[in-house]
């Protein structure tokens, strides 16, 4: 059995890797890498032959781990997809999107000439439609026999709705072999999410490693920190909030701790603004799950039939009504898609309000390098918008009580829930340098065998 690790190898982005047994390989994950400006060019060759990948197994739907698979299914790739169902509905929905980035990537105008200037998308909507009739669904804690040679469990690990860690448990040459690979693991007491469960014991860990060295927030609540923030953007000062959020995962968590503080009259009636088509989508698939969610949200979806509806709050559909929210004057808060501020309709919403004194931008998840909120957040005082450069004048911040990541502890303990002596190796990937240097650190001082994978490094297990 020979494990390559082909992507998000000491960087964040891009996880794909890729199992070898006899006659039969299997892909983890197919994600799209996009930490360089000319990602699409990057991601458009794969180092082996797509039609030889017999199985296709999804983590979870977030695009660094699913944005790739249409392209993989294009270049030739005929086999099965298999994934949670949460995460097959959450996936066609995101590659979907995916498709309308790169089309508005291509259809970028040139000054001087009426021609496309962008690159050419990496698939379209056909190859998605392609992708999802791939998809064949599992439900967690279900042993699914691949083949006579392999097996394999979804555990619950957070992160996100269908999230799930990877159990494969391998016979060759006469020996039994587990190995184990995390796809993001979560945090516990996470917004709507139940808790990461500990995974059984393996003999290879593939684990990711994003928030290695750094520890979460606890000085206060998500609650209080949302309090805070919408007091002094929007009802000491009239000035309005705006949130970059995924339309995925982040919006549906932020939605809902927003209607626990207005239903609560925590706070005096401010609008709020969800401008995603997307996210609209993603929180009919969340309620459509809600038997999967945490125990305080299903509590709380019973008793108001809805955990994502309440008097403040709109959900803004088409373009006109995006527009018009530019043009609301009074206080409010505006949550808008990407995260990272690459695409989506937040760049509208940030090209009007960067130069606003009366503005504040909260991020409330990871932004990767070379992204524009990456820029935002280290402390650039010019943007560029709209081939336009732009001085920044709002007030940024940042919190992490909405990461769905698990901290440096988080990481730890789904490793120590492995005995050091029975795990042969942990694999430390998704993860830029200076956070897999601290997560190694640590967990080979606690006896554990560890190591840091470039990208396209293979290993004999």
């Amino acid at each position: 059995m020979k494990l390559t690790i082909l992507g998000a190898a000491q960087q964040v982005t891009g996880s794909m890797h890729l199992l070898q047994l006899d006659n039969y390989n299997i892909i983890v994950d197919c994600g799209l890498d996009y930490e360089k400006e000319t990602y699409q060019n990057e991601n458009l060759y794969f180092p082996f032959d797509p039609a030889a990948i017999d199985l296709v197994i999804l983590t979870h739907a977030h695009i660094d781990h699913s944005g790739n698979l249409p392209t993989l299914v294009r270049m030739g790739f005929n086999g099965q997809i298999l994934c949670t169902p949460p995460t097959a509905d959450l996936t066609e929905l995101l590659l979907l999107d995916s498709v309308n980035i790169f089309l508005s990537k291509q259809n970028k105008r040139s000054r001087s000439k009426r021609t496309k200037s962008g690159p050419e998308p990496l698939y379209l909507q056909k190859h998605v439609k392609d992708t999802v009739e791939r998809f064949v669904t599992i439900n967690f804690n279900k042993e699914f026999q691949i083949n006579n040679q392999v097996s394999l469990t979804f555990i619950p690990i957070g992160h996100l709705l269908g999230a799930a860690a990877v159990i494969l448990t391998v016979h060759e040459n006469g020996t039994i072999k587990k190995i184990a690979f995390t796809g993001d693991i979560g945090r516990k007491n996470y917004p709507l999410l139940t808790n990461p469960q500990p995974l059984p014991p393996v003999d290879y860990l593939v684990c990711e490693s994003t928030y290695g060295g750094r520890l979460h927030s606890t000085d206060s609540t998500l609650e209080q920190k949302l309090i805070e923030t919408i007091t002094e953007s929007c009802i000491k000062y009239p000035g309005r909030l705006i949130i970059p959020a995924f339309s995925i995962g982040r919006t549906q968590a932020l939605a809902y701790a927003l209607n626990k503080i207005f239903s609560n009259g925590l706070l005096p009636s401010v609008k709020i603004f969800i401008d995603s088509p997307l996210a609209g989508s993603a929180t009919e698939i969340y309620s459509k799950y809600h038997h999967l969610l945490n125990d305080e949200a299903r509590a709380f979806y019973e008793k108001n039939n809805h955990s994502f509806e309440f008097k403040e709050l709109s959900y803004v559909n088409d373009k006109r009504e995006s527009l018009s929210v530019s043009n609301y004057h009074e206080p409010c808060i505006i949550i808008s898609s990407a995260g990272m501020l690459e695409g989506g309709r937040i760049q509208d919403h940030l090209y009007y309000n960067i130069q606003n004194y009366y503005c504040t931008i909260l991020f409330i998840g990871y932004c990767a390098k070379g992204t524009l909120g990456n820029r935002l957040l280290r402390g650039d005082p010019i943007v560029r918008l709209r081939n336009r450069d732009l001085m920044v004048y709002a007030t940024i911040k940042q919190t992490d009580l909405l990461s769905g990541h698990g901290d440096h502890n988080d990481l730890l303990n789904t490793v120590r829930h492995q005995s050091s002596l029975t795990l042969k190796q942990v694999f430390l990937v998704h993860g830029e340098t200076k956070s897999i240097g601290a997560l190694a650190n640590a967990l080979q001082s606690e006896g554990y065998a560890v190591s840091i994978p470039q990208k396209g490094q293979s290993f004999e297990l």
